[in-house]
């Protein structure tokens, strides 16, 4: 019996080539389903668990005051970094963040709605104090956060009145510059305990199973006195710079420690050579603490190039 001649009008119609937008493991699995619902249509029963989104944690260098946003020279490695860097992470349903510029007694949550923008910096051009990045809030998110540290017995509260300083909006301006990423942004406290910051980070862990980026905004070098000296400073300073980030490199990414000798190293950070050369006061450096206790594993170097002519890092835990 002869075969009758198809029909290409009546053949099933053939999915695109999408392979080259696949960039991550989710992209993957919704191409496969895509692609198993045309082929089986509802021939079979298909069921396909698509995986969800998980957690980044992100340890960044914010720069100097407004001067990323102006467009500073010292700053031009660091804006391109901030400008690439999303492509190679999930974008986020809501951020965290964990700014060097706000510490209290107890941890402190932003949880207004429409939270303001604080110039909290001096001396620069007046367009620099009308910078806008409207970006929500998310109470329902601060509310969680604060159960979260509470059960861990960290003492904290909402704080339905504070804006988002220039830790915050400055480098999310150039990462996510249409601000429609709901935010939340959580104090340090102002003892600066590296092994206090540690457990805050911990107890946020069980966020890491959302699609939320934790992110720690501070700097891996914070000497002011030197970055405003106006020079290219001594040679002695730049070997004590980079003795300090090789050492933070290492202990952040280096395959030779466990987990219980990285996270002492990290909480004797003052004992690193050049320590407190790099962190005359270490709120900069603090936010990393958070970050890393909320992986407690090692992270991949993402950044690691000159800001205002100093070497400076930045870390990214990704699931």
């Amino acid at each position: 019996m002869t075969k009758p001649p198809t029909n290409p009008s009546a053949e099933e119609p053939q999915i695109p080539n999408k392979t080259e937008l696949i960039k991550t493991p989710t992209d993957m699995i919704e191409f496969l389903y895509e692609k198993v619902s045309r082929d089986l249509g509802s021939k079979f029963v298909v069921k396909i668990c698509v995986m969800k989104k998980k957690g980044t944690v992100f340890f960044i260098p914010h720069g100097g005051g407004p001067l990323p946003i102006l467009e500073d020279p010292g700053h031009a490695k660091m804006i391109k970094f901030l400008k690439n860097i999303k492509s190679k992470i999930n974008k986020p349903s809501s951020i965290i963040i964990i700014s060097a510029h706000w510490e209290e007694n107890e941890v402190k949550i932003t949880s207004g709605e429409k939270p303001s923008l604080i110039y909290d910096y001096y001396g620069f051009p007046e367009e620099t104090y009308k910078i806008s990045y409207p970006v929500p809030g998310n109470p329902e998110l601060a509310d969680k956060i604060k159960n979260l540290l509470n059960a861990k017995h960290i003492n904290s509260k909402l704080d339905t009145e504070r804006g988002f300083d220039h830790g915050v909006f400055i480098p999310l301006k150039i990462m996510y510059p249409e601000a429609s990423i709901p935010c939340v942004q959580i104090s340090l406290l102002n003892n600066l305990d590296p092994k206090k910051h540690i457990e805050i980070g911990k107890a946020l862990t069980s966020l890491m199973n959302e699609n939320v980026l934790i992110l720690g905004s501070g700097m891996s070098f914070h000497n002011l006195k030197i970055f405003l000296s106006g020079s290219k400073n001594t040679k002695s300073d730049n070997v004590k710079n980079k003795e300090f980030d090789d050492w933070l490199i290492d202990v952040c990414t280096g395959d030779k420690l466990n987990t219980i000798e990285r996270e002492k190293k990290m909480i004797e950070w003052t004992k690193a050579p050049s320590a407190r050369f790099c962190h005359p006061r270490e709120e900069h450096l603090i936010p990393l603490h958070v970050c890393y206790g909320v992986k407690c594993e090692k992270a991949d170097l993402v950044f690691n190039d000159s800001i205002i002519d100093k070497k400076c890092s930045a870390f990214l835990w990704q699931n």
